[in-house]
């Protein structure tokens, strides 16, 4: 059985060793129930220690974990996979993504996405998806898998970067859209239009950013390191922005790209 994806997550980007364990367990106290993790953050082991030490049901979480590009090929991705696994302490993800196309990577696009079609066979993981693809190569995706198969594009997104074309594709697509890198690591939060919307609703200028999202139907997975802010972001969900808020909130787009990785990332839309 699989959950819908979850609107509301943690991120462990960048977090690592007890930063990484605190900050997952202050989220499951605070009531977070997705979580996002991948091979390469390094952290699986201290997200499995986390939810373990938390007493929260595995049923009531929802966790995600990204495939490297070392693992993408047919022989690597299933056994990577495992040892995720046994680093989270878990029979089954609940989605696991391929975290960059990684067009130099010698590995063809059908072969590592049947990979990961057949890891969801066996019940590794209840659904896969894909994270940083651009619109020609989530058309590649859908067609290796079948319709109906990618349960999300994790991209980043921002008000300084909005991705207009690509976010109308996948909803087009039936395709959700998962935003990392919500506040621009943090650079948005310093911005003068979200500052004024964040006063005329008594909340915070990274509230007011994670609502953006949401309110377009995508999901977010903010990371802190500080329980109040994990706490301060959860209330992004209570905050309705109006019409006027919105309009002025597309008037940011700037293009503003915080990762693409030579060798790794796409030609982006």
């Amino acid at each position: 059985m699989s959950h819908p994806l979850p609107s509301f997550g943690v991120g462990t980007f960048r977090l690592t060793g007890q930063t990484a364990i605190d900050s997952v367990r202050n989220a499951l106290d605070l009531g977070y129930r997705a979580i996002d993790t991948a091979q390469i953050y390094g952290n699986e082991a201290e997200v499995g220690q986390a939810i373990a030490a938390s007493g929260v049901e595995r049923a009531d979480l929802f966790v995600t974990t990204k495939i490297w590009t070392e693992n993408c090929a047919r022989s690597k991705l299933v056994p990577s996979l495992r040892e995720s696994l046994k680093k989270l302490r878990a029979d089954y993800v609940d989605l696991t993504l391929i975290h960059w196309p990684a067009p130099g990577n010698g590995v063809e696009l059908a072969e590592y996405m049947t990979a990961l079609a057949e890891a969801k066979s066996l019940g590794l993981t209840r659904q896969i998806g894909i994270s940083n693809f651009n619109i020609e190569l989530t058309k590649q995706a859908v067609a290796a898998v079948g319709p109906g198969e990618i349960a999300t594009n994790q991209i980043e997104l921002s008000p300084y970067l909005q991705n207009r074309k690509l976010t109308a594709f996948l909803k087009e697509q039936g395709i959700a859209v998962t935003s990392y890198m919500t506040l621009a690591y943090g650079k948005v939060l310093k911005d003068p239009v979200l500052a004024r919307i964040a006063a005329r609703h008594q909340a915070t200028v990274a509230q007011v950013a994670l609502a953006w999202a949401l309110q377009q139907g995508w999901a977010v997975i903010p990371s802190s390191t500080r329980r109040e802010h994990l706490a301060s972001n959860l209330l992004a969900r209570d905050l309705k922005l109006d019409a006027e808020d919105m309009a002025q909130i597309a008037t940011l787009e700037r293009n503003g790209r915080e990762v693409s990785p030579a060798g790794l990332a796409p030609i982006w839309d």
